[in-house]
Formats: structure tokens, C-alpha cells, sequence
């Protein structure tokens, strides 16, 4: 089997058993609730067929609904995540490149890309799934709270963790 392949299925198992038995029940005064399942979608090999990323993506936000009793709201957020990502990856890594950085990790791609690459699309696959969530112009404020304590706490540990794999040998 590929190693990648181990990696990443590993990866979804580790991160929907934390997201779901440990994060589900972490909230701080229902304002701020961290989602670094998305980590699945975001370390995906950057040669990742567009087919299979959504198809992926749609599997992991289906998964998260499936424990979160939420009809297909994480499913959607995830699936403009792998849009969101297509088009980031585009804009900011050289075709060339491929070869030398298999994955958009911290370690690869250095602190400056991967920072601004989660900043990102975490803001967008929590923009996505608030308002989603919401679907309300009243309720406004709350959701914009919710977003920006939600998406701080995200990035803060997605970093946390980015930093606690980091492997210096691998750097440029």
C-alpha cells in the first residue's frame, strides 16, 4: 500500500474520533467551537485529482454530520473547502513545485504560506457553514461572533498541531 495513502486514513480516523468524542463538546459559551477535522482535507497531497478531492471532501462533511445530527451543512462547507483550496493552490504554488513538496504542510511550505493558507480556508469553510447554519440576517451579530471566535480557535489549533509534527529535517 502507499504510504500517502496509510497516512491520510490514519489522518481521517484520528481527527473524526478527536473532532467528534473530544471537540463536539468543547464550546465556550457556545461562541467559539474549534473544527480541525478539516486538517483531512487541507494536508491532501496537492496532486490530488479535483474529482476525488471533492469527492473526499463531501465524504468527511458528511461523516462530521453524521455525528452532529446536522443535515449536510458540514458536507457543503467541506466541499467549497476543496473549491477554496483548488483555487488557493493555484494562485500560490508553481506547477513545478509538485516535486518537491508532495503536501501543503508547515514543514514544506514554511510558516508564512501554511499560516496564510489556513487563515484562508478556515475562513471560508466557517463563513460557509455559519451563515449556512444561521440562514438569518437577525441573528447577524451572533453569527459573526461565532465566526471569528470559532475560526481563531480552529487556526490556533491546526497550527498547535501543524507545530507539534513539525519536522525541521524536511525544510529547504
Amino acid at each position: 500500500m502507499n504510504r500517502a495513502l496509510i497516512v491520510n486514513v490514519l489522518r481521517f480516523i484520528v481527527l473524526v474520533f478527536l473532532q467528534v468524542f473530544l471537540l463536539k463538546n468543547i464550546s465556550i459559551y457556545n461562541l467559539s467551537i474549534p473544527y480541525p477535522y478539516i486538517l483531512i482535507i487541507l494536508l491532501l497531497p496537492f496532486e490530488t485529482n479535483n474529482f476525488i478531492l471533492f469527492l473526499l471532501s463531501f465524504a468527511v462533511g458528511l461523516t462530521i454530520d453524521a455525528f452532529y445530527d446536522s443535515p449536510g451543512l458540514h458536507a457543503a462547507a467541506c466541499v467549497l473547502l476543496a473549491f477554496v483550496r483548488i483555487i488557493f493552490i493555484n494562485l500560490t504554488v508553481h506547477k513545478d513545485g509538485f516535486d518537491n513538496e508532495p503536501e501543503p504542510s508547515l514543514s514544506l511550505m514554511g510558516i508564512r504560506w501554511f499560516f496564510t493558507y489556513v487563515l484562508v480556508l478556515t475562513f471560508a469553510h466557517h463563513f460557509f457553514l455559519f451563515t449556512l447554519e444561521s440562514f438569518s440576517f437577525s441573528r447577524l451579530p451572533y453569527t459573526l461572533g461565532r465566526l471569528f471566535f470559532s475560526w481563531i480557535f480552529t487556526v490556533f489549533l491546526i497550527l498547535l498541531s501543524g507545530l507539534l509534527f513539525f519536522r525541521s529535517k524536511d525544510r529547504k
